[in-house]
Protein backbone atom coordinates (compact mmCIF):
# COMPACT_ATOMS: atom_id res chain seq x y z
CA UNK A 1 0.00 0.00 0.00
CA UNK A 2 1.33 3.64 -0.53
CA UNK A 3 0.11 6.55 1.02
CA UNK A 4 0.73 10.45 -0.52
CA UNK A 5 -0.74 13.41 0.84
CA UNK A 6 -2.42 15.44 -0.95
CA UNK A 7 -3.94 17.89 1.35
CA UNK A 8 -2.73 19.84 4.62
CA UNK A 9 -4.97 22.83 5.55
CA UNK A 10 -6.29 23.81 8.54
CA UNK A 11 -8.01 20.59 9.92
CA UNK A 12 -8.29 19.80 6.40
CA UNK A 13 -6.45 16.18 4.91
CA UNK A 14 -6.59 14.53 1.73
CA UNK A 15 -4.66 11.53 0.88
CA UNK A 16 -4.17 9.27 -2.23
CA UNK A 17 -4.18 5.49 -1.19
CA UNK A 18 -2.79 2.65 -3.98
CA UNK A 19 -3.32 -0.66 -3.28
CA UNK A 20 -1.24 -2.96 -5.59
CA UNK A 21 -2.58 -5.31 -8.47
CA UNK A 22 -0.38 -8.05 -6.63
CA UNK A 23 -1.63 -6.81 -2.91
CA UNK A 24 -5.08 -7.21 -4.37
CA UNK A 25 -4.39 -10.47 -6.21
CA UNK A 26 -3.13 -11.82 -3.02
CA UNK A 27 -6.24 -11.26 -1.17
CA UNK A 28 -7.92 -12.64 -3.24
CA UNK A 29 -5.84 -15.84 -2.97
CA UNK A 30 -6.59 -15.61 0.90
CA UNK A 31 -10.09 -15.67 0.80
CA UNK A 32 -10.10 -18.30 -1.58
CA UNK A 33 -7.61 -20.58 0.48
CA UNK A 34 -10.04 -19.80 3.29
CA UNK A 35 -12.92 -20.82 1.94
CA UNK A 36 -11.31 -23.75 -0.28
CA UNK A 37 -12.00 -26.43 2.54
CA UNK A 38 -16.01 -26.16 2.75
CA UNK A 39 -16.19 -25.68 -1.41
CA UNK A 40 -17.43 -28.96 -3.44
CA UNK A 41 -17.75 -29.00 -6.86
CA UNK A 42 -18.78 -31.91 -9.22
CA UNK A 43 -16.00 -34.38 -10.21
CA UNK A 44 -13.84 -33.23 -6.85
CA UNK A 45 -14.14 -34.01 -3.50
CA UNK A 46 -15.28 -31.62 -0.59
CA UNK A 47 -11.70 -29.33 -0.14
CA UNK A 48 -10.13 -31.12 -3.16
CA UNK A 49 -11.10 -28.21 -5.42
CA UNK A 50 -8.12 -26.99 -7.73
CA UNK A 51 -7.27 -22.98 -6.60
CA UNK A 52 -6.83 -22.41 -10.31
CA UNK A 53 -10.80 -23.73 -11.24
CA UNK A 54 -11.78 -21.83 -7.67
CA UNK A 55 -10.14 -18.69 -8.96
CA UNK A 56 -12.05 -18.86 -12.48
CA UNK A 57 -15.02 -19.73 -10.95
CA UNK A 58 -15.55 -17.85 -7.96
CA UNK A 59 -12.82 -14.97 -8.86
CA UNK A 60 -14.81 -11.76 -9.91
CA UNK A 61 -17.20 -12.30 -7.17
CA UNK A 62 -14.46 -12.36 -4.69
CA UNK A 63 -12.48 -9.74 -6.38
CA UNK A 64 -15.08 -7.29 -5.32
CA UNK A 65 -15.08 -8.32 -1.36
CA UNK A 66 -11.29 -8.27 -1.35
CA UNK A 67 -11.28 -4.85 -3.14
CA UNK A 68 -13.85 -3.14 -0.64
CA UNK A 69 -11.98 -4.61 2.27
CA UNK A 70 -8.26 -3.51 0.96
CA UNK A 71 -9.83 -0.36 0.70
CA UNK A 72 -11.40 -0.29 4.29
CA UNK A 73 -8.29 -2.21 5.85
CA UNK A 74 -6.25 1.02 4.33
CA UNK A 75 -8.56 3.71 5.33
CA UNK A 76 -8.17 2.52 9.08
CA UNK A 77 -4.60 1.65 8.65
CA UNK A 78 -3.90 5.30 7.63
CA UNK A 79 -5.99 7.11 10.26
CA UNK A 80 -4.91 4.98 12.69
CA UNK A 81 -0.65 5.97 11.97
CA UNK A 82 -1.89 9.97 11.20
CA UNK A 83 -3.99 9.83 15.12
CA UNK A 84 -6.11 11.60 13.20
CA UNK A 85 -10.14 11.86 14.25
CA UNK A 86 -12.45 12.85 11.14
CA UNK A 87 -15.26 15.15 12.31
CA UNK A 88 -17.52 13.39 9.99
CA UNK A 89 -17.26 10.61 7.52
CA UNK A 90 -14.53 10.65 5.00
CA UNK A 91 -15.19 11.01 1.51
CA UNK A 92 -13.79 8.78 -0.58
CA UNK A 93 -13.35 8.20 -4.19
CA UNK A 94 -12.08 5.43 -6.63
CA UNK A 95 -10.07 7.65 -9.27
CA UNK A 96 -9.63 5.81 -12.68
CA UNK A 97 -12.91 5.47 -14.38
CA UNK A 98 -12.06 2.33 -16.92
CA UNK A 99 -10.23 0.10 -14.22
CA UNK A 100 -9.96 -3.37 -14.65
CA UNK A 101 -8.71 -6.56 -12.93
CA UNK A 102 -4.72 -6.31 -13.03
CA UNK A 103 -4.79 -2.59 -12.44
CA UNK A 104 -3.86 -1.49 -9.39
CA UNK A 105 -6.52 0.50 -7.19
CA UNK A 106 -6.06 3.99 -6.70
CA UNK A 107 -8.51 5.80 -3.60
CA UNK A 108 -8.45 9.42 -2.59
CA UNK A 109 -9.68 10.25 0.96
CA UNK A 110 -10.69 13.62 1.74
CA UNK A 111 -11.94 14.53 5.77
CA UNK A 112 -11.67 17.06 8.33
CA UNK A 113 -9.98 16.09 10.91
CA UNK A 114 -10.99 17.13 14.76
CA UNK A 115 -9.30 19.51 16.78
CA UNK A 116 -6.52 19.06 19.66
CA UNK A 117 -8.28 20.61 22.87
CA UNK A 118 -6.20 21.52 25.84
CA UNK A 119 -8.62 20.48 29.17
CA UNK A 120 -9.07 24.48 31.21
CA UNK A 121 -8.29 24.38 34.21
CA UNK A 122 -11.55 23.48 35.48
CA UNK A 123 -11.35 24.32 39.35
CA UNK A 124 -10.64 28.06 38.51
CA UNK A 125 -14.37 28.02 37.11
CA UNK A 126 -16.31 30.40 39.48
CA UNK A 127 -20.09 29.74 39.35
CA UNK A 128 -23.24 30.64 41.37
CA UNK A 129 -25.79 28.59 41.96
CA UNK A 130 -29.56 30.22 43.63
CA UNK A 131 -31.10 27.93 46.12
CA UNK A 132 -34.98 29.11 46.36
CA UNK A 133 -36.88 27.71 48.87
CA UNK A 134 -41.16 27.11 49.10
CA UNK A 135 -42.59 29.50 50.43
CA UNK A 136 -46.15 29.63 52.81
CA UNK A 137 -48.13 31.76 49.73
CA UNK A 138 -46.18 28.92 46.87
CA UNK A 139 -47.71 25.97 48.99
CA UNK A 140 -50.81 27.27 49.58
CA UNK A 141 -51.10 28.29 45.96
CA UNK A 142 -50.56 24.80 44.76
CA UNK A 143 -52.79 23.50 47.61
CA UNK A 144 -55.37 25.73 45.83
CA UNK A 145 -54.80 24.52 42.45
CA UNK A 146 -55.43 20.81 43.91
CA UNK A 147 -58.56 21.95 45.35
CA UNK A 148 -59.93 22.69 41.90
CA UNK A 149 -58.78 19.97 40.36
CA UNK A 150 -60.43 18.17 42.80
CA UNK A 151 -63.60 20.53 43.08
CA UNK A 152 -67.29 18.79 43.34
CA UNK A 153 -70.65 19.92 40.92
CA UNK A 154 -73.52 20.97 42.72
CA UNK A 155 -77.09 21.25 41.64
CA UNK A 156 -78.19 24.97 41.53
CA UNK A 157 -81.80 26.36 42.79
CA UNK A 158 -84.34 25.72 40.85
CA UNK A 159 -85.16 27.95 37.90
CA UNK A 160 -81.05 29.65 38.25
CA UNK A 161 -79.05 30.13 35.05
CA UNK A 162 -75.83 28.62 33.80
CA UNK A 163 -72.84 30.48 34.10
CA UNK A 164 -69.32 30.30 32.69
CA UNK A 165 -67.61 27.42 35.07
CA UNK A 166 -70.94 25.16 35.42
CA UNK A 167 -71.36 22.11 34.32
CA UNK A 168 -74.59 21.68 32.44
CA UNK A 169 -75.71 17.89 31.57
CA UNK A 170 -77.78 17.63 28.74
CA UNK A 171 -78.81 15.35 25.95
CA UNK A 172 -77.92 16.79 22.50
CA UNK A 173 -78.82 15.83 18.53
CA UNK A 174 -76.53 17.52 16.07
CA UNK A 175 -77.36 17.98 12.19
CA UNK A 176 -75.51 19.16 9.12
CA UNK A 177 -77.88 20.31 6.24
CA UNK A 178 -80.88 19.51 8.10
CA UNK A 179 -79.55 15.86 8.95
CA UNK A 180 -78.33 14.47 11.82
CA UNK A 181 -74.34 12.84 11.86
CA UNK A 182 -72.45 9.88 13.53
CA UNK A 183 -71.01 10.82 16.56
CA UNK A 184 -72.93 14.26 17.08
CA UNK A 185 -75.81 13.21 19.43
CA UNK A 186 -75.10 11.83 23.65
CA UNK A 187 -77.16 11.50 26.52
CA UNK A 188 -76.49 12.82 29.93
CA UNK A 189 -73.41 14.31 28.67
CA UNK A 190 -71.75 16.51 31.38
CA UNK A 191 -70.10 19.75 29.63
CA UNK A 192 -67.90 22.33 31.64
CA UNK A 193 -68.86 25.41 30.20
CA UNK A 194 -65.83 27.07 29.48
CA UNK A 195 -63.62 24.15 29.38
CA UNK A 196 -63.22 24.14 25.25
CA UNK A 197 -64.09 20.75 25.06
CA UNK A 198 -66.42 21.45 22.04
CA UNK A 199 -65.93 23.33 19.11
CA UNK A 200 -65.25 27.37 19.64
CA UNK A 201 -68.46 28.62 20.15
CA UNK A 202 -70.58 25.64 21.69
CA UNK A 203 -70.17 26.39 25.32
CA UNK A 204 -70.69 30.04 25.17
CA UNK A 205 -74.08 30.10 23.69
CA UNK A 206 -75.17 27.51 26.57
CA UNK A 207 -74.08 30.68 29.27
CA UNK A 208 -77.99 31.70 30.49
CA UNK A 209 -79.35 27.85 29.85
CA UNK A 210 -81.99 26.39 32.67
CA UNK A 211 -82.88 22.98 33.41
CA UNK A 212 -85.87 22.01 31.02
CA UNK A 213 -85.02 24.20 28.56
CA UNK A 214 -84.33 23.25 25.04
CA UNK A 215 -81.21 25.30 23.28
CA UNK A 216 -80.30 25.57 19.50
CA UNK A 217 -76.74 25.84 19.33
CA UNK A 218 -75.55 27.33 15.72
CA UNK A 219 -71.95 26.72 15.39
CA UNK A 220 -69.60 25.86 12.22
CA UNK A 221 -66.99 23.05 12.24
CA UNK A 222 -63.16 24.20 12.42
CA UNK A 223 -61.56 24.47 8.24
CA UNK A 224 -58.99 21.74 10.12
CA UNK A 225 -61.48 19.33 12.03
CA UNK A 226 -60.17 15.77 12.36
CA UNK A 227 -63.31 14.20 10.35
CA UNK A 228 -62.53 16.07 6.71
CA UNK A 229 -66.59 15.62 5.82
CA UNK A 230 -67.47 17.91 8.50
CA UNK A 231 -64.83 20.64 8.03
CA UNK A 232 -65.64 24.35 7.62
CA UNK A 233 -69.53 23.06 7.77
CA UNK A 234 -72.36 24.78 9.51
CA UNK A 235 -74.33 23.18 12.34
CA UNK A 236 -77.07 23.08 14.58
CA UNK A 237 -77.19 20.98 18.16
CA UNK A 238 -80.78 20.98 19.78
CA UNK A 239 -79.54 20.49 23.17
CA UNK A 240 -82.00 19.30 26.65
CA UNK A 241 -80.90 20.75 28.99
CA UNK A 242 -81.15 18.22 32.10
CA UNK A 243 -78.96 19.71 34.97
CA UNK A 244 -77.54 22.75 35.89
CA UNK A 245 -74.17 22.30 38.62
CA UNK A 246 -72.22 25.40 39.88
CA UNK A 247 -68.43 24.33 40.22
CA UNK A 248 -67.66 24.13 44.58
CA UNK A 249 -64.06 23.62 45.09
CA UNK A 250 -62.80 20.77 47.21
CA UNK A 251 -61.88 21.81 51.41
CA UNK A 252 -58.16 22.20 52.02
CA UNK A 253 -58.75 19.30 54.77
CA UNK A 254 -57.65 15.42 54.89
CA UNK A 255 -59.64 14.09 52.97
CA UNK A 256 -58.75 16.24 50.07
CA UNK A 257 -55.03 14.82 51.03
CA UNK A 258 -55.92 11.29 50.32
CA UNK A 259 -57.09 11.63 47.44
CA UNK A 260 -53.78 13.04 46.47
CA UNK A 261 -52.47 10.24 48.23
CA UNK A 262 -51.31 11.55 51.56
CA UNK A 263 -52.42 10.61 54.97
CA UNK A 264 -53.02 13.94 56.12
CA UNK A 265 -53.01 17.80 54.97
CA UNK A 266 -49.72 18.17 56.52
CA UNK A 267 -47.97 15.36 54.69
CA UNK A 268 -49.80 16.76 51.75
CA UNK A 269 -48.01 20.24 52.46
CA UNK A 270 -44.44 18.60 53.09
CA UNK A 271 -45.11 16.88 49.66
CA UNK A 272 -45.56 19.85 47.71
CA UNK A 273 -42.96 21.45 49.57
CA UNK A 274 -40.58 18.84 48.28
CA UNK A 275 -42.17 18.71 44.73
CA UNK A 276 -41.66 22.46 44.49
CA UNK A 277 -38.45 22.78 45.89
CA UNK A 278 -37.20 20.29 43.53
CA UNK A 279 -38.63 22.16 40.19
CA UNK A 280 -36.50 25.30 41.92
CA UNK A 281 -33.65 22.90 42.20
CA UNK A 282 -33.84 22.13 38.39
CA UNK A 283 -34.00 25.40 37.46
CA UNK A 284 -31.14 26.94 39.38
CA UNK A 285 -29.31 24.35 37.56
CA UNK A 286 -30.38 24.72 34.22
CA UNK A 287 -29.15 28.41 35.19
CA UNK A 288 -26.02 27.55 36.75
CA UNK A 289 -24.98 24.83 33.44
CA UNK A 290 -25.70 28.62 31.34
CA UNK A 291 -23.31 30.04 33.05
CA UNK A 292 -20.94 27.28 33.16
CA UNK A 293 -21.36 27.29 29.22
CA UNK A 294 -20.51 30.67 29.21
CA UNK A 295 -17.21 30.31 31.42
CA UNK A 296 -16.03 27.57 28.81
CA UNK A 297 -16.59 29.45 25.68
CA UNK A 298 -14.87 32.68 26.98
CA UNK A 299 -11.97 30.09 28.04
CA UNK A 300 -10.89 27.89 24.95
CA UNK A 301 -10.53 28.57 21.69
CA UNK A 302 -9.66 26.07 19.07
CA UNK A 303 -10.06 25.72 15.08
CA UNK A 304 -13.37 24.41 14.03
CA UNK A 305 -14.13 21.90 11.60
CA UNK A 306 -15.76 23.97 8.74
CA UNK A 307 -18.37 21.15 7.95
CA UNK A 308 -19.53 20.62 11.40
CA UNK A 309 -20.12 24.30 11.75
CA UNK A 310 -22.01 24.59 8.29
CA UNK A 311 -24.00 21.36 8.95
CA UNK A 312 -24.93 22.89 12.49
CA UNK A 313 -25.73 26.23 10.98
CA UNK A 314 -27.82 24.83 8.41
CA UNK A 315 -29.89 23.20 11.46
CA UNK A 316 -30.69 26.12 13.43
CA UNK A 317 -31.67 28.30 10.48
CA UNK A 318 -33.91 25.25 9.58
CA UNK A 319 -35.44 24.69 13.24
CA UNK A 320 -35.89 28.51 13.60
CA UNK A 321 -37.53 28.80 10.40
CA UNK A 322 -40.22 26.24 11.29
CA UNK A 323 -40.94 27.83 14.63
CA UNK A 324 -41.68 31.05 12.48
CA UNK A 325 -43.66 29.16 10.38
CA UNK A 326 -45.55 26.77 12.63
CA UNK A 327 -47.72 25.42 9.86
CA UNK A 328 -45.61 23.80 7.92
CA UNK A 329 -45.25 20.76 9.15
CA UNK A 330 -43.22 18.60 6.36
CA UNK A 331 -40.30 20.16 4.89
CA UNK A 332 -41.20 20.99 1.23
CA UNK A 333 -40.52 24.31 1.69
CA UNK A 334 -38.16 26.88 -0.01
CA UNK A 335 -34.34 26.61 0.73
CA UNK A 336 -33.48 28.21 4.13
CA UNK A 337 -30.19 30.62 4.05
CA UNK A 338 -28.35 30.65 6.82
CA UNK A 339 -27.35 34.05 7.94
CA UNK A 340 -23.64 35.20 10.32
CA UNK A 341 -26.14 35.16 13.41
CA UNK A 342 -26.60 31.48 13.09
CA UNK A 343 -23.31 30.79 12.01
CA UNK A 344 -22.13 32.46 14.80
CA UNK A 345 -24.55 30.39 17.28
CA UNK A 346 -23.35 26.99 15.53
CA UNK A 347 -19.77 28.30 16.11
CA UNK A 348 -20.35 28.33 19.83
CA UNK A 349 -22.52 25.16 19.96
CA UNK A 350 -19.54 23.24 17.74
CA UNK A 351 -17.22 24.60 20.09
CA UNK A 352 -19.13 23.56 23.29
CA UNK A 353 -20.25 20.09 22.20
CA UNK A 354 -16.62 19.35 20.55
CA UNK A 355 -14.85 20.59 24.10
CA UNK A 356 -17.53 18.34 26.07
CA UNK A 357 -17.16 15.66 24.07
CA UNK A 358 -13.56 15.32 24.58
CA UNK A 359 -13.41 16.24 28.46
CA UNK A 360 -16.04 13.28 29.19
CA UNK A 361 -13.56 10.98 27.10
CA UNK A 362 -10.03 11.90 28.84
CA UNK A 363 -12.13 11.40 32.10
CA UNK A 364 -13.97 8.52 31.18
CA UNK A 365 -17.18 9.79 31.36
CA UNK A 366 -19.88 7.21 30.31
CA UNK A 367 -23.64 6.71 29.66
CA UNK A 368 -24.60 3.41 31.51
CA UNK A 369 -26.58 0.88 30.23
CA UNK A 370 -29.24 1.49 33.16
CA UNK A 371 -29.59 5.26 32.33
CA UNK A 372 -29.85 4.23 28.85
CA UNK A 373 -32.99 1.95 29.71
CA UNK A 374 -34.63 4.85 31.43
CA UNK A 375 -33.99 7.20 28.83
CA UNK A 376 -35.98 4.84 26.79
CA UNK A 377 -38.53 4.10 29.30
CA UNK A 378 -38.91 8.16 29.49
CA UNK A 379 -39.13 8.65 26.04
CA UNK A 380 -41.87 5.46 25.63
CA UNK A 381 -44.29 6.96 27.94
CA UNK A 382 -45.42 9.29 24.96
CA UNK A 383 -46.33 6.71 22.53
CA UNK A 384 -49.17 4.74 25.40
CA UNK A 385 -50.22 1.15 23.99
CA UNK A 386 -47.05 1.16 21.99
CA UNK A 387 -44.24 1.05 24.53
CA UNK A 388 -42.93 -2.04 22.76
CA UNK A 389 -42.90 -1.32 19.53
CA UNK A 390 -40.72 2.10 20.29
CA UNK A 391 -38.20 -0.21 22.37
CA UNK A 392 -37.56 -2.47 18.90
CA UNK A 393 -37.45 1.14 17.13
CA UNK A 394 -34.46 2.57 19.57
CA UNK A 395 -32.79 -0.99 19.29
CA UNK A 396 -32.29 -1.18 15.45
CA UNK A 397 -32.01 2.65 15.25
CA UNK A 398 -28.21 3.85 15.85
CA UNK A 399 -29.29 7.44 15.30
CA UNK A 400 -32.02 7.35 18.07
CA UNK A 401 -29.78 5.73 20.30
CA UNK A 402 -27.54 8.84 19.88
CA UNK A 403 -29.99 10.77 20.74
CA UNK A 404 -31.12 9.82 23.56
CA UNK A 405 -27.49 9.18 25.26
CA UNK A 406 -26.04 12.83 24.00
CA UNK A 407 -27.77 14.61 26.23
CA UNK A 408 -27.53 11.72 29.19
CA UNK A 409 -23.91 12.24 28.38
CA UNK A 410 -23.64 16.13 28.61
CA UNK A 411 -25.26 16.34 31.68
CA UNK A 412 -23.08 13.56 33.30
CA UNK A 413 -19.94 15.92 31.73
CA UNK A 414 -21.30 19.06 33.50
CA UNK A 415 -22.05 17.72 36.78
CA UNK A 416 -18.27 16.64 36.91
CA UNK A 417 -17.36 19.95 35.90
CA UNK A 418 -19.25 21.29 38.71
CA UNK A 419 -18.00 19.15 41.12
CA UNK A 420 -14.34 20.43 40.21
CA UNK A 421 -15.87 24.21 40.27
CA UNK A 422 -15.97 26.74 42.77
CA UNK A 423 -19.89 27.36 43.23
CA UNK A 424 -21.30 29.77 45.77
CA UNK A 425 -24.45 29.32 46.97
CA UNK A 426 -26.83 32.33 46.89
CA UNK A 427 -30.30 32.79 48.63
CA UNK A 428 -33.20 33.68 45.90
CA UNK A 429 -36.62 33.81 45.77
CA UNK A 430 -39.09 32.13 42.88
CA UNK A 431 -39.35 35.54 41.21
CA UNK A 432 -35.95 35.64 40.96
CA UNK A 433 -35.16 32.15 39.85
CA UNK A 434 -38.52 33.20 37.14
CA UNK A 435 -36.57 36.31 35.56
CA UNK A 436 -33.22 34.28 35.40
CA UNK A 437 -34.84 31.36 33.42
CA UNK A 438 -36.74 33.59 30.86
CA UNK A 439 -33.26 35.07 30.06
CA UNK A 440 -32.18 32.22 29.44
CA UNK A 441 -34.68 31.88 26.48
CA UNK A 442 -34.08 35.39 25.30
CA UNK A 443 -30.41 34.69 24.95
Amino acid sequence: MQVTETLNEGLKRGYQITITADELDSKVNEKLTEAQPEIEMKGFRKGKVPMALLKKQFGQRVLGEAMQEAVDGAISEQLEKSGDRPAMQPEIKMEGENWKEGDDVVVSMSYEKLPEIEQPELSSISLQKMVVKADDASVEEALTGLAEQAKNFEDRADGEAAENGDQVTMDFVGRVDGEAFEGGAAEDFPLELGSGQFIPGFEEQLVGVKVGEEKVVEVSFPEDYQAEHLAGKAAEFTCTIKAVKAAAAAELNDELAKQFGSESLDALKTQITERLEAEYAGAARAVMKRGLLDKLDELVSFELPPTLVDAEAKQIAHQLWHEENPDVQGHDHPEIETTEEHSKLAERRVRLGLLLAELGTKNEIQVSDAEMTQAVMNQARQYPGKEREFFEFVQQNQQMQQQLRAPIFEDKVVDYIFELAQIEEIEADKDALKEAVEKLDEE
